[in-house]
């Protein structure tokens, strides 16, 4: 079954809009699930299925650890984007198996869609408010637009959130009004995505196994204004798989937002 979410193609690639609703993470491994279900010939109870062991995965996705590739299959598992199964012929054999819930990768495609439909019937409806109200010359409507443009809020406060649930296994909420005021403030000063990941990747290596400070390693913490530049002119150690998140994510989104 087709959806408009996905690509049916072997490089790793993700689409802008699947990422901000379920994850950047979930939405990769999303993808190959889906190009490798396009591949199978293995079919039990009316769909297709892949097997792979988490070490198997690893191997696809060699820049995340095993850890980091457990936690997003199970984020994909708890939205109900992918179904889990065991068909394997020995008992013992605990590999797991994998197939998509295309119906519910489809509402999140409706959801994509209305969500793009309300954002541009808002540009719409502002665009002609505009014409009907303008009584100024270009020289002012220029100089107005340019101070609209400097307050939107284009922040990606999804993908922040999630970068660092995803480090730290918790469940921030990015559409927390004191976690958006703290993320945009810090990119209305010129901080870009990449800075924060770098912050949290940073922090997240230094604490995350101390008992008394990976209580820190929360938004309220890594980008308030205080800590944020300090945070990030830090010395970046060397990092494992589990840490180099940060310069996949650079390079794969890092220009977009």
């Amino acid at each position: 079954m087709a959806s408009k979410l996905l690509i049916d193609d072997y490089p790793i690639q993700v689409l802008p809009k699947l990422a901000i609703e379920i994850g950047l993470n979930e939405a990769i491994i999303l993808q190959q699930i889906h190009y490798w279900l396009n591949q199978s010939n293995h079919n039990h109870d009316g769909k297709k299925w892949i097997y792979n062991t988490y070490d198997d995965w690893n191997k696809q996705f060699p820049f995340w650890s095993v850890m980091t590739i457990r936690r997003t299959i199970t984020s994909l598992e708890k939205q109900n984007l992918i179904l889990i199964a065991n068909y394997n012929k020995a008992g013992f054999d605990k590999t797991r198996w994998y197939s998509i819930n295309y119906p519910v990768v489809e509402s999140v495609n409706r959801r994509c869609v209305q969500n793009e439909q309300t954002i541009c019937s808002k540009r719409t409806d502002g665009s002609v408010q505009n014409e009907q109200t303008n009584t100024r010359d270009y020289t002012e409507n220029t100089t107005e637009n340019i101070s609209m443009s400097d307050k939107s809020d284009a922040a990606p406060y999804k993908t922040i959130i999630e970068y660092l649930n995803n480090k730290v296994n918790k469940r921030f909420s990015y559409k927390s009004e004191s976690n958006r005021k703290l993320i945009k403030a810090r990119f209305n000063e010129g901080y870009k995505l990449e800075d924060f990941i770098k912050v949290i990747d940073i922090k997240t290596n230094e604490w995350i196994n101390d008992e008394k400070m990976k209580s820190y390693l929360q938004p309220s913490t890594l980008f308030r204004g205080s800590n944020f530049d300090k945070y990030l002119n830090q010395e970046l150690p060397e990092l494992s798989n589990d840490e180099t998140d940060n310069s996949f994510i650079s390079e794969l989104i890092g220009g977009s937002n």
